[in-house]
């Protein structure tokens, strides 16, 4: 069955850095756009960033232009997220996202937090 499975949340200081990653398994990653997903308390869970099957192409929530980076390695079957100058409203669960054929997959989340 499908696996999504992120680990690298922490506590970070405003204007640090963090890598999430998301270790996929259980249908052929190389095959699908993968999305990262956050949710603050008592918000909504938002889009992220998104990237295509090969890598090629990538989007990202205007909240986080030129401060994150999501990539992936298909031969290891990992989605990542760099994130840069963290802030506190990145404050989050991070989830990593997949669509299937005819169903969402969602992993457990990584608590991100940022404060000084």
């Amino acid at each position: 069955q499908v696996q999504l499975a992120e680990s690298g949340g922490d506590l970070v200081q405003p204007g640090g850095s963090l890598r999430l990653s998301c270790a996929a398994s259980g249908f052929t990653f190389s095959n699908y756009y993968m999305s990262w997903y956050r949710q603050a308390p008592g918000k909504e869970r938002e889009l992220v960033a998104r990237i295509s099957d090969s890598g090629r192409t990538t989007n990202y929530a205007d909240s986080v232009k030129g401060r994150f980076t999501i990539s992936r390695d298909n031969a290891k079957n990992t989605l990542y997220l760099q994130m840069n100058g963290l802030k506190p409203e990145d404050t989050a669960v991070y989830y990593c996202y997949v669509l299937g054929t005819g169903n969402d997959y969602w992993g457990q989340g990584t608590q991100v937090t940022v404060a000084s």
